[in-house]
């Protein structure tokens, strides 16, 4: 593989996707692909947690999450998605974050989050791919607070102002009578330089949550997902456990791994987080 060329057909065999995808683009191309790779590629910081170097060039992405069959995080899956998209000649461009799950509105988590923008007919729409367990599973209209229905759940995307009247926007998901942001964001793009720098931040720093936890989380074409959090594995739809598996040692981990996710790793690794 060149260093910066998306292999679009190794892609495509990777998250299963077997429709059209010939010019004009359209959203449900679109919709299809972003379901087909939610369901596909997991979200995951193993090789954080392995000490191992997190690389953003194409073909490293390529190599990782297409050909190894791994999954990664917001830099790696998005970028991945930012590359797909414009191979596909969509109009779209990358725009960073701060994720907010569990997070309270006076707190202020860095800005280490990239997502794509998509216009198609003049409309905005938001397409995440790397947000773990609260990934959305089809586009997002950008232009109106209406609640919006996935497969997986209800979304919606509403302006507020900061502490200084400044715009931004909040990504929220429905969940029981309650709307929780999963992020926020001012519509800034983020070029390569800023996702090496929050990348390196994510993956290095002994205060990020990738550093001090293992994760996983993938959505099922059924509308349940899969989420690993370090010593619990659990299958979730619309908010009722369908299985639990209590983690408590590495071989238990890497079958996890394995039957759930799809990533096979060494019977000998260790992550070296809550006795694993």
């Amino acid at each position: 593989m060149s260093r910066d060329v998306l292999d679009i057909d190794s892609y495509l065999a990777r998250i299963g996707y077997d429709g059209p995808v010939g010019a004009p683009p359209t959203l449900e191309t679109l919709g299809r692909i972003q379901m087909c790779h939610a369901c596909s590629i997991p979200f995951e910081n193993i090789d954080v947690l392995l000490g191992k170097q997190i690389k953003l060039e194409m073909a490293d992405v390529q190599q990782k999450l297409i050909v190894d069959k791994r999954g990664g995080y917001c830099f790696e899956q998005n970028g991945l998605m930012l590359s797909v998209l414009e191979t596909l000649e969509y109009e779209v461009v990358g725009l960073s974050g701060r994720v907010r799950v569990g997070r309270e509105r006076d707190f202020t988590p860095p800005r280490t989050h990239l997502f794509a923008k998509v216009m198609l007919d003049g409309v905005p729409w938001l397409v995440d791919v790397g947000v773990g367990g609260m990934t959305p599973t089809r586009p997002l209209r950008m232009d109106t607070d209406e609640p919006q229905e996935t497969l997986h759940d209800t979304r919606r995307i509403i302006q507020g102002e900061d502490s200084n009247g400044l715009a931004r926007w909040f990504h929220q998901v429905l969940i029981g009578d309650d709307w929780q942001d999963v992020c926020e964001f001012s519509g800034e793009w983020m070029p390569q330089m800023d996702r090496g720098i929050g990348n390196w931040w994510t993956s290095t720093n002994p205060e990020s949550k990738f550093r001090q936890n293992i994760m996983g989380a993938m959505a099922i074409a059924d509308g349940s997902r899969h989420s690993l959090s370090t010593n619990q594995y659990v299958r979730r739809s619309a908010g009722v456990v369908l299985e639990k598996i209590d983690i408590a040692t590495s071989e238990q981990m890497i079958r996890v791994l394995a039957d759930r996710f799809g990533i096979e790793l060494p019977a000998d690794t260790v992550f070296g987080i809550e006795g694993l």
